[in-house]
């Protein structure tokens, strides 16, 4: 699986007055899946989306954070995944972390299983978990003056996703709902995750913050919806296994991370384990 680490891609996407839109990108190198986790700093504080995989990236975002020197009020974590909960452990333990009740319940009720699970990661894994304990529901809040717009959008990349939007700013923060430069973690709820794809497309956001690769435009949105409409049209053919792996990287040779594949492919067609 994941066993090497390189140096992360940080950078400064978007200023608007006293608001600065922060990204965090881990290595596309190796076998490495490129997670991206972001940072709202306004005047007074910062609020993070995410907090990485393994051991190394997890310590860097929250040194990247320490760095800028105001106080984490909170983290919101995406979804259930442990490629985005698994550095709370690592670094985040004293934060306020917030997610949707079923992450929270996700966590809670299989987070140690999940993490066993990842035995191979060696000292990469955390070695604890921790569980979310604020709870996230859609609807609209002002934090240090940027209003916030939560969603929970179901059976997508994952069951229940949280997104976050900074209307006022133009910022969509989709995480897993787009993969920005690189192959997509497949399920099997591709027809409506192409719907909400769409929506975005619709919307008035122009940058969209990934939870792999880098910032994104609506290009990208668009892209996301052809290579999950090519995959779709793929299995209806009958590709499976190795079959469908080696079609999707002839199509798609500019894509980063095949690594995903190995992670993905048993769930998708083999019945494989949820975490």
């Amino acid at each position: 699986m994941l066993a090497q680490v390189s140096d992360p891609i940080i950078m400064v996407v978007k200023q608007t007055g006293d608001v600065r839109i922060h990204t965090f990108v881990s290595s596309f190198a190796y076998s490495n899946i490129a997670n991206a986790t972001h940072i709202i700093e306004t005047r007074n504080q910062l609020v993070l989306v995410d907090g990485q995989f393994l051991v190394p990236y997890a310590r860097a975002f929250r040194d990247y954070a320490d760095s800028l020197g105001k106080p984490i009020e909170r983290l919101y974590l995406s979804h259930r995944h442990p490629d985005h909960w698994f550095g709370l452990g690592t670094a985040f333990s004293d934060i306020p972390i917030y997610a949707l009740p079923e992450t929270m319940s996700f966590i809670q009720e299989h987070g140690e299983a999940s993490r066993s699970d990842h035995w191979k990661l060696g000292d990469l894994a955390p070695d604890r978990i921790v569980v979310p304990k604020q709870a996230v529901s859609p609807g609209t809040e002002t934090i240090d003056g940027v209003r916030y717009l939560f969603d929970r959008v179901t059976e997508t990349e994952i069951d229940f996703h949280l997104t976050i939007r900074l209307p006022d700013l133009g910022v969509y923060f989709t995480q897993d709902l787009l993969y920005s430069g690189t192959h997509l973690y497949l399920t099997q709820h591709m027809d409506h995750w192409i719907q909400v794809l769409q929506e975005m497309l619709l919307s008035d956001y122009d940058l969209f913050m990934p939870g792999h690769g880098l910032p994104a435009d609506k290009n990208e949105v668009a892209r996301n919806i052809e290579y999950l409409s090519a995959a779709r049209q793929a299995i209806g053919n009958g590709l499976a296994g190795d079959a469908f792996k080696g079609f999707m990287l002839q199509r798609y040779p500019e894509r980063k991370c095949p690594g995903i594949f190995d992670i993905y492919m048993p769930r998708l067609f083999g019945g494989a384990s949820d975490y």
